[in-house]
């Protein structure tokens, strides 16, 4: 587990250096704002996360049963609530926020990124 990084994932490096290519300004790991997006244009108030499948409990309720251990079911329902929280917090601050998903971008990064660039044009 020591292995496993909370900032700067390969994910991560990955659609910084996209976001970069194309010249678009952004800061890292934004303290400021709830739950420290991974990327935010605080000029736009846009927040962006990208989160592993695994930690932030993607379709968590069709496989939390095959997890046998207590302990990672509680880490995983604590954070799925700590991230509710903190997209309700940025919604009320008034940021628009968008979630990438470690599978959307493993199985197509070219269409994560579009993804990502759509959101940034619409908002």
């Amino acid at each position: 587990m020591s292995r496993v990084r909370g900032k700067n994932t390969s994910l991560e490096l990955f659609v910084f250096s996209e976001l970069r290519k194309r010249k678009v300004h952004f800061q890292k790991h934004y303290k400021k704002a709830p739950g420290s997006p991974d990327l935010a244009i605080p000029s736009r108030k846009l927040a962006i996360f990208v989160d592993g499948d695994f930690w932030h409990g993607y379709r968590y309720p069709a496989w939390k049963h095959k997890i046998r251990q207590k302990f990672w079911r509680d880490k995983i329902e604590r954070n799925r609530r700590r991230d509710r929280r903190n997209f309700a917090k940025l919604r009320r601050l008034g940021w628009k926020y968008l979630r990438v998903w470690e599978h959307e971008i493993k199985a197509d990064r070219l269409k994560a990124v579009g993804k990502i660039f759509n959101f940034l044009d619409r908002n």
